[in-house]
């Protein structure tokens, strides 16, 4: 429930969607299990596993996009269709040339799909309809773009925006670490990454390192940029910003969860307790980062 890496996206102030119109939409694109022949299904799943696919509460919104994964890996087709290419050469004292080891592997492919084993993973997305966000829970923006991807086909349009600051994330941290000092609201942690400019992009990273040495501020004195670093917000949401407006590693302190689970009588109380303070918490310290970053553009 309680997101890890945050894709931010941007959603204008007149685009009203709520939880049952949302719903009606992803309706017609259901996660479905892969066929006999079907490498990857995606569509929308449930994201608190009942038979809703959008999640509302106190007008926000919480859905979740299904993938489903034949596993089949590449050293199996490849050991197939080797074994296969062998028996053609020994029995018809030939060799196989590319293009029919192209077709033996399709056949391969083919034959053992519907005999492989099928992983499913699920990526969700917070909808903030009153602060216009859209955040997905990814590692990494590919992820998030199969979201919106899939999103643009059910709505026909979706007119979200990847976060756009007056200061970008690089050029602010590099101030910060520079002056020894994190803006109002939040503290500088112990984890950092700084990076040369030019071809060779030299990189250093500190791990559990104290931030405040003589020996960051002469690497950015070298010309060194910050490209992430860690930092926690008014001690109750520790995360990791990226040069590319990326929010990564994000731990939700213990007093907020326990807090919640102090409160809850039922798993259904609970995860709807989570979420609400999730998106609470979430919506002030995004509005609080952009604020450090001058604001939006």
């Amino acid at each position: 429930m309680w997101f890890r890496n945050l894709q931010i996206y941007r959603l204008p102030a007149a685009w009203d969607m709520d939880a049952p119109r949302l719903e009606e939409r992803l309706a017609r694109s259901p996660l479905q299990p892969c066929g006999g022949l079907d490498l990857q299904t995606s569509g929308w799943a449930s994201p608190r596993d009942d038979d809703a696919l959008a999640f509302g509460l106190n007008g926000q919104i919480l859905i979740a996009l299904g993938v489903e994964q034949k596993l089949l890996p590449a050293s199996i087709v490849n050991q197939f269709a080797k074994d296969r290419a062998d028996a053609i050469t020994q029995q018809e004292d030939r060799r196989v040339g590319r293009k029919e080891l192209r077709e033996i592997k399709e056949r391969v492919i083919d034959e053992l799909l519907p005999r492989a084993f099928a992983r499913r993973r699920t990526t969700r997305a917070w909808i903030d309809p009153v602060h216009g966000w859209l955040v997905i829970d990814a590692a990494a923006r590919g992820k998030a773009e199969e979201v919106i991807s899939q999103l643009v086909k059910n709505l026909d349009e979706l007119p979200a925006k990847l976060l756009n600051t007056q200061q970008s994330p690089g050029a602010a941290m590099t101030g910060w670490l520079a002056a020894g000092e994190a803006p109002a609201g939040f503290t500088l942690d112990r984890d950092l990454e700084l990076r040369a400019p030019g071809d060779e992009r030299a990189t250093v990273r500190y791990v559990r390192h104290a931030l405040d040495g003589e020996e960051i501020r002469e690497h950015i004195a070298a010309g060194k940029q910050v490209t992430r670093v860690g930092m926690t917000w008014n001690d109750r949401i520790s995360f990791t910003l990226t040069e590319d407006w990326q929010v990564k590693r994000v731990g939700f302190l213990d007093i907020l969860k326990e807090n919640a689970e102090a409160q809850a009588e039922s798993a259904e109380e609970q995860f709807e307790l989570d979420f609400t303070l999730m998106a609470g918490e979430l919506a002030k310290m995004l509005a609080d980062l952009v604020e450090a970053l001058g604001g939006e553009v």
